[in-house]
């Protein structure tokens, strides 16, 4: 599978559909399944509070996939991804309820590179407040 998107058609500034994905406890719950990480800071409440946090946190690595999602939708394939890097800057609180808390992320193409890739940056926030510093990816188009 290639990227979907033609380079020739993307300019410095193209913006990505913005998503925003929910998080609960129970997504903590299989995505600890899955990653096989059960810290105790992302489902047991009373230890998330003894150690300093203010509630439950999603997995640094969900949180940080979910942004990528943006990226790999927009190129049409998650193989056009290069390069993809982020800063943890503060946790994405999830209470204990039917809600959850949601992860927004946005983006746009910030630079045209060599060999028909691009460097898109991405703004991930939760609660109004930025999670990650610095998210962006390097995206090789068709």
């Amino acid at each position: 599978m290639t990227a979907k998107i033609a380079y020739a058609d993307v300019e410095v500034g193209t913006e990505l559909p913005a998503q925003t994905f929910s998080v609960t406890r129970a997504t903590l719950v299989r995505y600890a399944g899955a990653s096989g990480d059960f810290n105790p800071i992302h489902w047991n409440e009373k230890f998330a509070k003894e150690v300093g946090l203010p509630d439950v946190i999603a997995h640094g690595m969900f949180t940080m996939a979910e942004a990528a999602r943006v990226v790999t939708d927009w190129a049409g394939d998650p193989a056009a991804v290069l390069e993809y890097g982020v800063r943890f800057t503060k946790p994405v609180v999830v209470p204990n309820d039917d809600r959850g808390a949601e992860i927004e992320v946005t983006g746009k193409v910030a630079a045209k590179l060599d060999d028909n890739t691009v460097r898109v940056d991405l703004v991930v926030t939760s609660g109004g407040e930025k999670v990650l510093a610095m998210p962006r990816a390097v995206v090789r188009l068709a």
